[in-house]
């Protein structure tokens, strides 16, 4: 028996319970993974709440973490006990001491990178990656704008952006994360409780508007990020911390031939080299310096309660993690 986080309940942060679980041994095509370290997404929020359905419940929640191989399944090969893995995406269940994982889905973690940073940094480095360079490809000259951009991949897209020669607008609510986000390669700060966004993009960029708009809020930010679109450009939403976004007529975005999407990560890293591919990508990112991962906070693997409250009343700021 191990023990990890259950949910019984939909509801708030209180419906998590540290409980005895059992593992069981991998089978055919599976690994046997001991968590070093949980990383803590908003994704883990939406399906505490029902937000997202989870296929069963009670469920053991939570998408990424990084830790050693304890045993695999047989006639396995390319992955052994011993070896430093991390994932993230499916399948759900990382909030445990132990855990078992396809051996399709776990990608090897270079031995330069601690098991912390891997955790809190794949899912969101992954995602950063296909919003950067795949939903629209940014470049420079381009011009971009980052809703919560001290957040966990607000962090990393201001960072990447910045490194790849665009103009980075970003979007925070305190003095604070205003100056984490000046540190990570935002040219143009706004504090969303002291400016009105969308007059400041404006003004910002002489009335043309940016490129492409990134967008983790959704519904308090929605109908500005398409305001501050120039023709023809790319709506990016990839989350709703703020709550959904009203339905948008097609007319809304038919005004400027506006691009609207709504990506999620596991449409991007499906097969075994899409994800190898981006997961180098963003381990490559880190040693060479273009991202500096900002673990802010860890809690005991047993608190996750108090970092998902922490987490939605805006208490923190880069990456979450929780420790077994």
């Amino acid at each position: 028996m191990v023990k990890a986080i259950r949910v019984h309940e939909l509801g708030g942060p209180e419906v998590l319970k540290w409980e005895d679980v059992e593992v069981g041994e991998p089978k055919e095509g599976e690994v046997r993974v001991k968590n070093k370290a949980i990383g803590l997404n908003f994704i883990d929020v939406y399906f505490r709440k029902g937000v997202y359905k989870a296929a069963t419940v009670p469920y053991t929640p939570g998408i990424e973490a990084c830790g050693v191989v304890t045993a695999v399944g047989p006639g396995l090969t390319g992955t052994q006990v011993g070896d430093l893995v991390a994932y993230a995406g499916q399948p759900m269940g990382s909030y445990a001491e132990e855990q078992i994982l396809p051996a399709d889905r776990v990608v090897p973690v270079p031995p330069s990178i601690d098991p912390t940073v891997a955790a809190s940094l794949l899912s969101k480095g992954m995602t950063a990656q296909f919003l950067l360079r795949s939903c629209f490809k940014v470049e420079p000259g381009h011009t971009v704008l980052v809703h919560a951009a001290a957040g966990g991949v607000g962090s990393l897209l201001c960072q990447w952006s910045n490194a790849l020669g665009a103009t980075v607008i970003g979007t925070v609510s305190t003095k604070e994360k205003a100056a984490q986000a000046k540190e990570d390669g935002c040219h143009h700060v706004i504090i969303n409780k002291e400016e009105d966004f969308v007059a400041r993009v404006k003004e910002i960029t002489s009335d043309n508007g940016v490129e492409v708009v990134y967008d983790s809020v959704g519904k308090d930010t929605f109908e500005g990020s398409l305001a501050c679109l120039k023709t023809r450009g790319y709506m990016v939403s990839f989350g709703q911390s703020s709550g959904a976004p009203d339905p948008v007529p097609l007319s809304a975005i038919a005004v400027k031939s506006l691009f609207l999407t709504r990506p999620s990560l596991s449409n991007y890293a499906g097969t075994r080299d899409e994800l190898l591919g981006m997961a180098g990508e963003v381990f490559g990112n880190v040693q060479s310096g273009v991202l500096r991962v900002r673990v802010n906070h860890t809690y005991p693997l047993s608190q996750a309660a108090q970092a998902h409250e922490d987490l939605e009343n805006r208490k923190t700021s880069g990456s979450v993690v929780l420790i077994p």
